[in-house]
């Protein structure tokens, strides 16, 4: 039997579509939960070793002034996967978000997808609970994970699965230690795509609380004293080891080289004794540097030229055009962030811009925390128990101890206009949702959780 006209040309069509395919890197990105500026190797950790993170700055390059647009969970999140700043699509914090979702728009996995990649998603999503709002709505292909802004990490007393845990849109049973699952639900992905161009949004919910190990994880850090810190280490090595796997994944499916790898945090550490901002000030919830200051690393081995350390600040908003630019396309001039590509290759300097935030919690808008970074500078609002506007070198003090602002006025000034224009280029809190509705659901999630802690009678 002879073989037909349309078997021929897919035969030799095939090694085309096979070359065109691996012309597309792939991309992963990995998002811790609150983990601290200090919590991994190469920003200095001693107490919890992070070998297969410190691989990847080794392989790679380690950005000393990473940032995220947000210095909370969900608006950090919606910020990188719409790729503009949250304040622009109404997603101004967690219980906006929750309320609404995810804004309206092109998604960082619509993008990748109309490029022609496999799209998945593993791990914590808290961007919307609906239908209309989850990641299968808006351009993943597959998802495991959960949809809230936190999980527990090992079944609890009399239930044999981790709760909340879906497979697309399907409750499934769950067993073991969540990190540990979504490591192997990570590794299974890249081996089921490892033949065309995907990306994979490995979004961890370490080491976010609750504070969960197993005992004899635990265990392996008895040289530190502080009980809380201990388990957390714990935490930080477990996600450390998976991303290991991931790392191997790539290997064994022989497109390590073809595979941008991107790690960093949702924002800074929590001010709650587990994690660890050293040498940064503020936590997260502060536009100080200890807020919005995250670990940040990348490799691309053969592109991204290894063992380089870039003070250039970069930013979480830089992925996405970064990311369109890698799979050949056209990057919107809508993007807030910066397409580091010609960067990452050597062709160019990291490109050098003004970065802004405005984080609005709470009742009062007036008081809300807000940064602007511009150079070596930083003029900053930081907290809503701080109200005072300080002006800092992070050149020389990233800790911002010392306010120099009475001493550089002209510099105050300029940065206070600046940032003033950019807020004015923002719609006002809470567009999408009002602030009295947000105020609802805020003494509603107070009133469950004390009906939830009530000793029952």
């Amino acid at each position: 039997m002879k073989p037909t006209l349309t078997l021929l040309t897919a035969l030799l069509l095939a090694p085309l579509a096979a070359l065109h395919a691996a012309d597309k890197p792939n991309i992963i990105v990995i998002l811790a939960d609150d983990m601290g500026y200090a919590d991994a190797g190469f920003n200095g950790c001693k107490d919890i070793p992070t070998p297969r993170l410190d691989s990847i700055a080794k392989n790679g390059i380690r950005f000393s002034a990473g940032y995220v647009s947000a210095p909370q969970c969900a608006p950090s999140r919606a910020a990188l996967l719409m790729g503009v700043d949250q304040n622009r699509i109404g997603c101004e914090n967690n219980n906006v978000t929750d309320i609404a979702g995810l804004s309206e728009g092109t998604t960082f996995a619509d993008h990748m997808r109309a490029a022609g990649y496999r799209t998945g998603m593993v791990g914590k999503w808290h961007l919307g609970t609906e239908p209309g709002q989850q990641p299968l709505d808006r351009g993943f292909d597959e998802y495991f994970g959960f949809l809230r802004g936190s999980s527990w990490f090992l079944p609890r007393p009399g239930h044999q699965s981790i709760a909340q845990i879906l497979e697309g849109r399907k409750p499934v049973p769950v067993g073991g230690y969540l990190t540990d699952v979504f490591g192997d639900r990570a590794v299974r992905f890249i081996t089921e795509h490892k033949t065309k161009p995907f990306f994979l949004y490995l979004a961890f919910n370490a080491p976010h609380a609750p504070y969960e190990a197993p005992a004899e994880e635990i265990a392996k850090f008895a040289h530190i004293e502080n009980n809380k810190r201990r388990t957390y280490a714990a935490m930080v090595s477990i996600m450390d080891r998976n991303i290991g796997r991931v790392l191997a994944a790539l290997k064994t499916a022989d497109c390590e080289k073809n595979t941008l790898v991107v790690f960093l945090s949702d924002n800074g550490g929590p001010d709650d004794g587990y994690s660890n901002n050293t040498p940064l000030h503020g936590w997260k919830g502060d536009t100080f540097e200890g807020g919005i200051r995250v670990p940040f690393v990348m490799q691309w081995p053969g592109t991204i030229k290894s063992g380089q350390t870039v003070d250039v600040p970069v930013s979480s908003l830089d992925l996405l055009p970064t990311a369109l630019a890698m799979a050949g396309q056209p990057v919107p001039p809508s993007l807030d962030g910066k397409n580091l590509l010609p960067a990452l290759r050597g062709e160019s300097e990291f490109p050098a811009r003004s970065l802004a935030w405005r984080f609005v919690y709470g009742e009062n808008a007036s008081k809300a925390p807000w940064a602007i970074r511009e150079g070596h500078w930083k003029l900053v609002m930081g907290s809503v128990a701080s109200q005072a506007v300080q002006l800092f070198d992070l050149s020389t003090d990233p800790g911002e101890a010392h306010d120099l602002s009475t001493a550089h006025d002209d510099v105050r000034e300029r940065l206070q206009k600046s940032h003033d224009a950019w807020v004015r280029s923002m719609p006002a809190p809470y567009t999408r949702v009002s602030r009295e509705r947000v105020l609802e659901f805020v003494k509603a999630k107070q009133a469950a959780r004390a009906k939830a802690s009530a000793p029952v009678k």
